[in-house]
């Protein structure tokens, strides 16, 4: 059988806007990938005021086999985005960076997806990646990767350190596909914690973090969480939290690690911007 006339095995999905600094180094990543099985490189543009638009175009011109181009004529913003990419892929698995981090190893995909086809065991697998700063200066690397795996009570409770966005591959299973439709998805301020949170849920199965250094994560002004002043970040992050209690299911011993963690990071902060009541009634919704 021909390569073009394969099933599509991973659909990389890449989320940009404003990223005319970063873009190209992105999709170089992603064409340079190296593998046995066709991939698509799914790109949701959100009608940027730079020339990041301008460049895509001319790798999808370069690469009209490969790249889709997903536009609008008026911003849609970061949820939508993301939920009219993941509705377009056709893909086993799903590949996720955004177009202001890349892909350093060209072998990858290959890499993950042939783990994840020999471990039913896990529904997720993710790899080291460096910290960057605008400069390329380093702020953050493992020198000693070692093997990593995950559950759901993990992400659940932010027990995890080596599981960045840009890294992961996931089963693309009809159950999960339900996640891109869901009325929660589009009201989460960090839809990459919810999906490690939802395919782990419902499929029951783990992540698993190869012991190697595949990715940058850049750090500058105009990242959504870099550009944020602490107050809101931890507003964004107790909203999510919020509903992250309300969306999943959980026994005793969930709640009891979800308590102790709301105790420790979320208490006093919701005391005091919202209200005693307001805290102790989350409490109560917790337990």
């Amino acid at each position: 059988m021909e390569r073009n006339n394969q099933e599509i095995m991973v659909s990389v999905c890449c989320l940009t806007y404003n990223h005319e600094k970063y873009i190209a180094q992105a999709v170089e990543g992603f064409v340079m990938q190296q593998t046995n099985f066709p991939i698509e490189i799914i790109i949701g543009e959100d009608c940027s005021t730079d020339r990041t638009r301008q460049i895509l175009d001319g790798y999808a011109s370069r690469y009209p086999d490969k790249i889709r181009l997903i536009t609008s004529p008026s911003n849609v913003g970061a949820n939508n985005n993301a939920v009219r990419v993941f509705k377009a892929v056709r893909g086993k698995y799903i590949a996720i960076c955004d177009g202001d981090d890349y892909w350093t190893d060209p072998l990858k995909l290959q890499k993950q997806v042939d783990f994840l086809e020999q471990n039913e065991a896990f529904v997720m697998c993710g790899h080291y990646s460096k910290k960057i700063s605008e400069n390329n200066e380093i702020h953050y690397m493992n020198f000693n990767p070692t093997p990593l795996i995950y559950s759901f009570n993990d992400v659940m409770t932010e027990n995890k350190t080596e599981i960045s966005t840009l890294t992961i591959v996931f089963r693309n299973s009809a159950e999960i596909k339900k996640m891109y439709t869901a009325d929660w998805f589009l009201k989460c301020n960090a839809p990459d914690r919810f999906i490690k949170l939802y395919t782990t849920f419902v499929s029951g199965k783990g992540i698993y973090i190869l012991p190697e250094t595949m990715s940058c994560y850049r750090m500058h002004p105009g990242g959504i969480w870099s550009s944020l002043k602490p107050r809101s970040l931890k507003q964004k992050e107790l909203h999510d939290l919020h509903l992250i209690i309300k969306i999943f299911k959980y026994s005793w011993n969930q709640r009891i690690k979800l308590f102790a963690l709301y105790i420790k990071k979320y208490f006093l902060f919701e005391v005091k911007e919202r209200s005693l009541q307001g805290a102790l009634g989350t409490m109560r919704t917790i337990l």
